[in-house]
């Protein structure tokens, strides 16, 4: 896995991929954490939050990334390939943020469908290990 210096880099260099526009209103930028959280709706310490759109009264409008996720979840890529996994993940947030702006919930709806794709998946497994 790459430092946390390389993360950064790179994270710089694909928010530099995104036109200028995508920007306005996003006044706390993008910051990297070094942390690791899981989702809410983890059921077997597998779902980490990779980024996160955050709205905050004090803070503004701002993303993280979180490079311990990354270490966790993609440690055996090579960098081009955790390269693409931080693009989709920073394009991701950003929709968020434009869609915000825009008033538009379609990629909020989106990942409620893939939570909920995700308990459904971790129930039968559950239910596969219970009656095994």
């Amino acid at each position: 896995m790459i430092s946390i210096d390389r993360f950064e880099e790179i994270l710089e260099a694909l928010a530099e991929e995104l036109p200028e526009q995508f920007y306005e209103e996003l006044n706390g930028g993008i910051l990297v954490d070094t942390g690791h959280p899981l989702h809410p709706a983890d059921e077997h310490g597998d779902l980490y939050i990779m980024g996160e759109y955050r709205v905050d009264p004090a803070m503004g409008k701002y993303i993280v990334m979180f490079y311990g996720s990354f270490r966790r979840v993609f440690r055996g890529l090579d960098e081009a390939a955790l390269t693409e996994e931080m693009r989709k993940v920073l394009r991701h947030e950003f929709r968020h943020h434009v869609e915000g702006r825009a008033g538009v919930r379609d990629l909020e709806v989106l990942d409620e469908a893939q939570i909920a794709a995700y308990r459904a998946q971790s129930r039968e497994e559950d239910e596969k290990g219970q009656g095994a």
